[in-house]
């Protein structure tokens, strides 16, 4: 079944393309409205991101099911958005929502890591509030959490989980775009390390494949800048980055 239709704008223009991952979280804490807003002040267009859901049904955007402060630890779905944002993350910094990243940053296109099945409702119903469907790709490992998430969004983007990574990689190795095709279901994108254990993803012949079969490469988490030109030398159509202060100026002096 195809999940994305030609009325997401998020692929748009042709890549390459640069995603801040949590942000840039250089001197703030990642995944919060600071560390999106340096990223968008080095020139990012992509904002990387990590959902969870409170006690009372909101979504918030942080990485970890708990976050410790003082030394003790505050699990995410048992606090309320109010006790929530209690917890100071350090400097003053707070857990944004969802909603208060995407209505601050209205150009921003956001891909937003589902990390548990109690916010896949919630991550689903404010990008729908927010009419923010073109703008959002909506990626999990896990591939019940990824469908119950995009396929309440018409139209919206997404990228593979791991279990459509596993048979699409093996498809893109053996050079087959129509395995590859046939694996992924009209996903449009693969987001994935450059190895997994002993185990090469990102080669020439895979890309190529992935390409052939329409479908876009991102590689994570890639911070050194030698890095970034090979692979991107190799095709990649997306750097996921830590420190896109490094990879914004290195893409534009490619382009110019």
């Amino acid at each position: 079944m195809a999940l994305e239709r030609a009325d997401s704008r998020y692929f748009e223009p042709a890549g390459p393309r640069v995603l801040a991952h949590r942000g840039l979280a250089l001197d703030v804490p990642e995944n919060t409205i600071a560390s999106f807003q340096a990223a968008v002040d080095v020139g990012a267009i992509y904002l990387e991101t990590d959902a969870h859901a409170t006690a009372d049904g909101i979504a918030v955007l942080v990485h970890d099911p708990e976050i410790v402060v003082d030394g003790v630890s505050h699990a995410v779905r048992n606090l309320s958005l109010a006790q929530l944002r209690q917890l100071d993350l350090g400097g003053g910094h707070r857990v944004p929502t969802l909603a208060g990243a995407l209505v601050t940053f209205p150009t921003a296109r956001f891909n937003i890591d589902v990390k548990s099945e109690q916010a896949a409702g919630p991550v689903a119903r404010t990008v729908l509030a927010e009419r923010a469907g073109d703008r959002v790709l909506i990626t999990s490992f896990d591939e019940g959490r990824r469908m119950r998430a995009a396929g309440s969004i018409p139209g919206v983007a997404s990228s593979a989980s791991s279990q459509r990574i596993t048979r699409a990689f093996l498809g893109a190795r053996a050079g087959s775009a129509a395995l590859v095709r046939a694996a992924l279901g009209g996903i449009r994108c693969v987001q994935i390390p450059e190895r997994h254990r002993n185990v090469r993803l990102v080669t020439r012949q895979t890309i190529r494949t992935f390409h052939r079969a329409g479908v876009e490469v991102h590689v994570w988490t890639v911070n050194s800048p030698d890095d970034m030109h090979r692979l991107l030398d190799m095709g990649v159509d997306g750097i996921i980055t830590d420190r896109t202060d490094l990879a914004i100026p290195l893409l534009a002096a490619r382009r110019s």
